[in-house]
């Protein structure tokens, strides 16, 4: 095919070309960031010794070609959704010291039987890495290949040369290219070399973790295309930890899964050996009292994606200091507890209006799950009256605006939960004879 070579000025920021030199880039304000470039013009139409890119049905395809591989880690292929699917590229993202490199590396060691895995570090040394290895007690690392650059000249040799089934990038703002600028951590060099690890995995049958850093909304820094160009996106994060007193908690969701549901969670703790998976996740959002349990305290069964929890609801109610009343809930949305409180109010006289309301889950989970409106509705209404619930029950249920009680989803399965830990669970058709036979009024 006729190819033609021309020069563009293109911004190392976002990529916007320019046929001539601009101090500043039009597209994102960036001052001298324009970089004369050559590229190649390929002309479409096709010789007639060449054969154009052909199609081919549907039908066709195997349903069974994708395969999955096992992480070895049984929390992180639950929100992967069975394991890590071969060709897939994986973003992970999370603050600073939340323990990605940590998960990385402990994947790492325990997929080395899987085949050759290369561990890409931009942003510590060789020693640093083996250190924390001996830390968390990797075992043998003869599988696991160890690559300290963040040069995609010198990745893509090695890639060729080690042919890995995984790879670990550690991180995507470290990753940079030549051809895409001078500087690392830009959004050019994070779109190209990211496309060409992508590239690569896919075209060698292998999978790829991608860590990246967050910003402090906590949310992935870099350009959003990133996230469109991955299958999968997870989110490591500590929740409310740190208001509840277990630091030491974490939290690995997915909000994008080409491959599996978004709704599982894993959750972790981290000690001096690295990160653990917590065996019996109801204990860590359960607090154990003896004798009556106070006003304002609640025990919801809640679905978090196959998995069902137990967790403690805490709620106070404290006159407003103005006279606009306050939602402060971390845990669960502010919104949910505004519409639960006005259906309390509606159609059991309640009134909390003028009430100040704060709300925490124990442990620090972020909970999203309908079912836990009833318990929420009964932690409100105990704060307020100081009247406290019976120990040992779970509640659940959804509430409508109505002041109905709606049927939950998977009620056997939080009845076996709540009974392995000694608990009954209590539901109801109706908002009003849910909260009096819970307070047996």
């Amino acid at each position: 095919m006729k190819k033609t070579k021309a020069h563009v000025f293109r911004c190392s920021s976002c990529s916007r070309e320019e046929p001539k030199w601009l101090g500043r880039c039009p597209e994102c304000g960036e001052w001298n960031t324009l970089v004369e470039t050559a590229v190649s013009a390929v002309s479409t139409r096709y010789t007639k010794n060449s054969l154009p890119p052909q199609s081919f049905p549907l039908s066709s395809v195997d349903p069974q070609g994708g395969k999955r591989i096992s992480s070895g880690i049984e929390e992180l292929d639950q929100v992967l959704g069975g394991g890590i699917m071969k060709q897939s590229a994986i973003l992970l993202g999370g603050e600073p010291g939340i323990g990605k490199s940590t998960l990385l590396l402990q994947t790492a060691a325990a997929a080395r039987t899987q085949g050759r895995i290369l561990y890409i570090s931009g942003e510590e040394s060789a020693g640093q890495v083996r250190m924390r290895a001996d830390r968390i007690g990797a075992g043998s690392l003869d599988r696991i290949e160890l690559c300290c650059t963040g040069r995609m000249e010198d990745i893509l040799v090695i890639l060729h040369a080690a042919k890995p089934v995984l790879v670990m990038a550690d991180s995507a703002q470290t990753l940079h290219t030549d051809e895409a600028g001078p500087a690392p951590g830009t959004i050019n060099q994070m779109k190209f070399c990211a496309y060409e690890l992508i590239s690569w995995v896919k075209e060698h049958d292998a999978a790829l973790f991608l860590a990246a850093h967050v910003t402090k909304d906590g949310l992935i820094s870099g350009p959003k295309t990133l996230e469109h160009m991955v299958d999968t996106v997870l989110y490591f994060d500590q929740g409310n930890s740190s208001d509840a007193g277990n630091t030491g908690c974490r939290f690995l969701r997915a909000v994008k899964n080409r491959f599996g549901s978004v709704d599982e969670i894993g959750i972790f703790s981290m000690d001096d050996k690295g990160l653990a998976v917590v065996e019996d996740p109801s204990l860590l959002f359960l607090v154990r009292r003896e004798g009556n349990i106070p006003a304002g305290i609640a025990t919801a069964a809640v679905l978090e994606g196959s998995r069902s929890l137990l967790v403690e609801l805490q709620a106070l109610t404290v006159p407003a200091k103005g006279s606009i009343s306050r939602v402060f809930s971390g845990s669960i949305e502010t919104n949910r507890v505004s519409r639960v409180a006005a259906s309390l109010e509606k159609h059991l006289g309640l009134r909390l209006s003028d009430q100040d309301l704060y709300v925490n889950v124990a442990g620090g989970i972020r909970i999203n799950e309908v079912g836990i409106e009833l318990a929420l509705a009964a932690a409100l209404y105990s704060a307020k009256t100081g009247l406290p619930l019976p120990a040992m029950t779970a509640i659940a249920g959804e509430l409508s605006l109505a002041g109905e009680v709606l049927p939950v989803r998977r009620r056997p399965v939080r009845e076996k939960t709540a009974a392995g830990l000694g608990y009954v669970l209590f539901t109801s058709e109706d908002l009003k004879s849910a909260v009096k036979g819970l307070f047996g009024k």
